[in-house]
């Protein structure tokens, strides 16, 4: 198998992302980065110390007093933020609600693509968000974009939502926090969510997993050979 090959997938909230690219690190043995949980837990860290993400004095200092790692377990990725584990706090509605706004702060997306092409760097990867293929690592050789029924991506999010515990926020809530996050991430001055030229689409709305792991193994199997 050759070696540095990245796989970029990119596309809307909850449309499956990391679950594709888990499916994938795993199935390839690779490294899976969750670029999402990066942003998110920038965002957690902001919130945490009051950080407002207009002050650019303010975020300057804090980006540099952020530490962020990863460590896998059973091929599920979990994120520290100064040694912290936040896996399980990041995917609360409270950071939900903000990291659009955090994420769309250009000295915090500069800090963080720097950081991501660091562990892209001779390693065969799958990372997953909303410009990886874009701006982060432009001359990936794999590049899908995942898209799906809004209405599919809310009721997916709600079920998620709800298995961590947080029973008060309703579908409701969480179908306007999905179609606000699409709005901030298309409408983002620094690397907006669009499709790369060469990113193949995936619409997963009546797709299993399982299809969906296929589909992408297809795309891949032609770059496995050197």
């Amino acid at each position: 198998m050759r070696k540095n090959l990245v796989i970029a997938i990119d596309g809307y909230s909850s449309c499956g992302k990391s679950t594709l690219a888990k499916a994938l690190a795993k199935q390839l043995d690779f490294i899976y980065i969750d670029s999402g949980a990066m942003y998110r837990a920038v965002t957690l860290y902001f919130l945490r110390n009051n950080i407002d993400v207009q002050n650019e004095e303010q975020v300057n200092d804090a980006i540099h007093h952020i530490e962020l790692n990863f460590h896998s377990r059973d091929y599920e990725s979990h994120i520290t933020l100064n040694g912290e584990e936040v896996s399980e706090e990041i995917r609360q509605m409270p950071v939900s609600e903000s990291v659009s706004y955090v994420s769309a702060n250009k000295l915090v997306r500069k800090e963080m693509v720097k950081q991501q092409q660091r562990m892209g760097k001779s390693k065969n990867i799958v990372m997953d968000g909303r410009d990886i293929g874009t701006t982060v690592f432009r001359d990936a050789q794999v590049k899908l974009f995942m898209t799906a029924d809004p209405k599919i991506r809310a009721e997916r999010r709600f079920k998620e939502v709800q298995s961590k515990g947080d029973l008060e926020t309703s579908l409701e809530d969480v179908f306007e926090n999905l179609a606000h996050r699409d709005y901030a991430d298309t409408t983002r001055l620094v690397s907006p969510l669009v499709r790369a030229d060469d990113a193949i689409i995936l619409d997963n709305t009546d797709l299993s997993p399982t299809e969906q792991l296929a589909f992408a193994m297809t795309e891949v199997s032609v770059h496995l050979k050197d």
